[in-house]
């Protein structure tokens, strides 16, 4: 299914969350008006290493990033792996693969770097290479 947030289009497997199509988009716009910070939904992760990063990615609150070298290590894994993984998310802006960042740079997001920037704006993290 297709969802809005900040004018881009974003593709979501709704097939992975235990919620109707409606209640989905309801709280990506409660997100992308301020009003809701987490998801309240239910997910069925990918198995394998992709689930295990999803998850990871989940744990990290609004407002936060995490390095793919800090996810990599807590995994014993490799930050191009971790990258690989949030490359196949397939359930965008709900499990934030926005909040995993390069060490100095955004590095790259499905939706492009101007919105994976504009929602980390919006939660109010510090990007990454600017004070």
């Amino acid at each position: 299914m297709q969802v809005q947030v900040f004018g881009c289009e974003r593709e979501i497997d709704e097939s992975r969350i235990d919620a109707d199509p409606e209640t989905i988009r309801e709280q990506v716009r409660e997100y992308e008006s301020g009003t809701r910070t987490a998801f309240d939904l239910e997910i069925e992760f990918p198995d394998g290493f992709t689930g295990s990063v999803m998850r990871a990615m989940t744990e990290i609150p609004a407002g936060e990033t995490r390095t793919y070298g800090e996810i990599a290590s807590a995994l014993e894994s490799a930050p191009i792996a971790v990258g690989q993984a949030c490359g196949r998310n397939p359930i965008p802006v709900i499990v934030p693969c926005h909040r995993i960042v390069g060490v100095d740079s955004l590095v790259g997001y499905g939706g492009g770097l101007d919105l994976k920037r504009e929602l980390l704006e919006h939660e109010g993290a510090a990007l990454p290479g600017e004070p």
